[in-house]
C-alpha cells in the first residue's frame, strides 16, 4: 500500500511521523536538561512536600519523560504515520476531543474553585471576602471541626481575632502582643490554649491578639497588621511568622497583593487549569523568584518600621519543619539576615505534625512559643 500511495499520502505520513518524532526528541532533551540543580533553581521549597520527596519526584519525572520520549519515537511514530494515511478523521476527532476535554476541565474547575474560592468555602473556620485583604474570618462566632481525631473549638471576637471564647474579646486598651501569619500561627488543629499566641501570652502574663488568617501570604499578614495596629493603645510587640517553605505563596498574584514599592494591587485572574498545574509543579522563573525575595524582604522591613513607629518591638518567628537544606538556608539569609531583621529560628526534625494533617502539633507549638517568649522577655517585658 505504501508503494502505491499517492504523493499527498506520503507527505501526510511524513509530516505526522515528523511531528511525533519532534515531540519525542523534545521530551528526551527535557529529561537531559532538567537536572537536580535546575529543579533546585526553579522549584521553591514546599510546606506540603519534604525535600526528600521532591528529590524522588524529580528523578521519577526525568525517567518518565525519557520513557515517554522513547515510546513516541519507537512505538507511536510509525503507528501515527499509518493512522494519518488510513484514518485521518480519527486524528481530527482525537484532537477535537482533547480540546473539548481541556475546555470542560477549565469550566469545571472554575465552577468548583473560582480563584481563591477554596478559602471561602463553607468549611471551618468560616471566612468572608475582604476587598483589600482577600478574605478574613467571620467575626463574633464559634466553630468546631475534627482534626487528627480531636474536636477542635475556636471562637472569634468582633474584630475577627481568634480568642478563647466569645466572652473574652481582645481589649485594645491593654498591653498586647500581636501575632500575624497564616494557619500555623492561627493554630490549625489546636485548641486555644495550645496555640502559639496563647502560650506566649501565658508565658509572659500578657494579652495576645491572634490576627493570623488561613492562607495568608506575608504581604497579606502585613496589610492586616497595618489595618489593626492603630486600634491598640499599648502594642508591645508584633510577632510575624515567616517560613521559606511558604515563600511561593508570596509570589502568587491571584489574590490582592503588594507589588514593587509595596503598592497594593488587585487579584489577577488565572485559568484554573494553569493554577492547578502550578500547584502541582511550582515552577518559577528566575525573575519571579528574585522579585518575590525582594518583595518579602521589603514587606518584613515595613512591618518592623510599623512596629517601631508605635514604640513596639518587632519580631519574626521562623519555624523550620524538617531539617533546613541549603536552598532554604540561602533564602532565609537573603531575606532576613541581609536585611538585619530580628528573628527567632526554631528547627524541627520528626514528629512535629498532627496525625493525618500538615500542621504542627501541640508540643511543636509549645516549643515555638517558648522560643518567642524567651526573646520577648529579654527585650520588651521590662518596659511594661
Amino acid at each position: 500500500m505504501t508503494d502505491l500511495a499517492p504523493p499527498s499520502w506520503s507527505r501526510r505520513r511524513a509530516i505526522g511521523e515528523g511531528l511525533v518524532a519532534l515531540a519525542g526528541t523534545g521530551l528526551l532533551l527535557l529529561a537531559i536538561i532538567l537536572t537536580p540543580s535546575w529543579f533546585d533553581h526553579h522549584l521553591l521549597p514546599s510546606f506540603y512536600l519534604m525535600r526528600r520527596w521532591y528529590v524522588v519526584l524529580e528523578s521519577s519525572s526525568r525517567v518518565a519523560l525519557a520513557l515517554v520520549g522513547v515510546f513516541l519515537l519507537v512505538v507511536a511514530r510509525p503507528r501515527i504515520g499509518r493512522i494519518v494515511v488510513d484514518r485521518p478523521s480519527a486524528l481530527i476527532a482525537g484532537a477535537i476531543a482533547a480540546v473539548l476535554a481541556i475546555g470542560a476541565g477549565q469550566l469545571t474547575l472554575r465552577w468548583l474553585h473560582p480563584s481563591t474560592a477554596w478559602l471561602l468555602a463553607s468549611i471551618e473556620p468560616l471566612r468572608r471576602p475582604d476587598p483589600r485583604l482577600g478574605w478574613t474570618f467571620v467575626p463574633s462566632r464559634e466553630g468546631h471541626k475534627t482534626v487528627g481525631g480531636r474536636t477542635i473549638s475556636f471562637a472569634f471576637d468582633g474584630s475577627g481575632y481568634r480568642v478563647r471564647s466569645l466572652n473574652e474579646p481582645v481589649d485594645p486598651a491593654r498591653p498586647t502582643i500581636l501575632f500575624a501569619g497564616e494557619s500555623v500561627m492561627f493554630g490549625e488543629g489546636l485548641n486555644w490554649d495550645e496555640t502559639i499566641p496563647a502560650r506566649v501570652g501565658a508565658e509572659l502574663q500578657m494579652q495576645s491578639a491572634n490576627l493570623a488568617v488561613h492562607g495568608y501570604a506575608t504581604d497579606q499578614s502585613y496589610l492586616r497588621v497595618q489595618a489593626e495596629l492603630p486600634r491598640f493603645q499599648r502594642p508591645v510587640a508584633p510577632v510575624t511568622l515567616f517560613m521559606t517553605a511558604l515563600l511561593g505563596r508570596n509570589l502568587d498574584d491571584n489574590r490582592p497583593h503588594l507589588g514593587p514599592g509595596l503598592v497594593w494591587l488587585p487579584a489577577v485572574p488565572h485559568a484554573r487549569l494553569m493554577s492547578l498545574a502550578q500547584l502541582i509543579v511550582p515552577f518559577r522563573r528566575d525573575m519571579t523568584i528574585e522579585r518575590g525575595i525582594a518583595m518579602t524582604r521589603d514587606v518584613l522591613l515595613a512591618s518592623a518600621a510599623l512596629a517601631t513607629a508605635r514604640g513596639a518591638t518587632p519580631l519574626i518567628v521562623v519555624p523550620q519543619f524538617n531539617r533546613e537544606d541549603n536552598i532554604e538556608r540561602t533564602l532565609r539569609r537573603r531575606i532576613l539576615d541581609e536585611a538585619g531583621l530580628a528573628y527567632v529560628f526554631v528547627e524541627f526534625d520528626d514528629g512535629w505534625r498532627i496525625p493525618g494533617d500538615l500542621h504542627p502539633n501541640a508540643p511543636t507549638a509549645r516549643r515555638i512559643a517558648i522560643a518567642v517568649a524567651a526573646r520577648l522577655r529579654a527585650t520588651v517585658t521590662s518596659g511594661h
